[in-house]
């Protein structure tokens, strides 16, 4: 079964879905040479528009059995406000709300992943203690109307102890004062090294920068694996 994985980056969300036994192919504008899997470089918003005119979903010649997609809506994530504070500018467009009202005559299941506070169902949140991970990255998810997605546990701050973050820089703890409010912004501490990163990613192939924006492959292990029991099950 295929799982097609638009708007893919480096493969974090892909990899998730090949553990949990699909076949993937993976989407996005941009080249992505970290990517381990079958990959087309093309515009994911001009595929789903595609894949939402189309009765049979078809891919490359292939069937689709499931969509994933994590499209870009970096105006939500929490790490604004750092942005704010040190005078960056946001300059990726919202494409999660025009997703969204495409998937709607999309005949096959789906998963939208996004960021906390983003435009979307909030039907699941995953953070990463709940898969042992060292990781927090809480990121949300919603699906098809005919599927359910429930979470495996609830976070487990007190014993995942302090995470480990995969943002920013290495090494630093990033700090500004934010124009707007007038207030001093503190982040957390990020991982010291690549390889201690990668670890708490459970993402060995991947360099720093697609790090930093990447979904851990436990995510969507487990969506996949539950997707994958109700779509047998039909």
């Amino acid at each position: 079964m295929l799982v097609l994985d638009l708007f893919c980056g480096a493969g974090g969300a892909s990899m998730g879905y090949h553990r949990a036994g699909f076949d993937v192919v993976g989407v996005d504008i941009k080249p992505q040479p970290q990517y381990p899997f079958p990959f087309i470089q093309d515009d994911a918003m001009k595929v789903l528009k595609d894949l939402s005119k189309a009765a049979i979903t078809m891919f490359m010649g292939r069937p689709v059995s499931m969509l994933h997609l994590s499209p870009p809506c970096k105006a939500h994530t929490r790490a604004k406000h750092l942005r704010d504070a040190q005078r960056h500018v946001q300059s990726e467009p919202n494409l999660l709300t025009p997703s969204l009202r495409l998937l709607e005559d999309v005949n096959i299941p789906w998963v939208v992943e996004n960021v906390p506070g983003a435009p979307m169902p909030k039907e699941l949140v995953l953070c990463g203690s709940m898969f042992g991970l060292k990781v927090r990255r809480h990121r949300w998810f919603c699906t098809h109307r005919d599927y359910v997605l429930q979470a495996p546990s609830r976070c487990d701050h007190e014993n995942q102890g302090k995470p480990i973050g995969v943002y920013h820089s290495m090494n630093d703890t990033p700090q500004g004062l934010n124009t707007k409010t007038g207030k001093w912004v503190v982040g957390g501490s990020t991982a010291k090294t690549l390889l201690e990163g990668q670890v708490a990613m459970d993402i060995s192939w991947m360099t720093w920068g697609p790090l930093t924006q990447a979904v851990p492959p436990a995510y969507t292990e487990y969506i996949g694996g539950s997707m994958l029991k109700q779509m047998l099950a039909r």
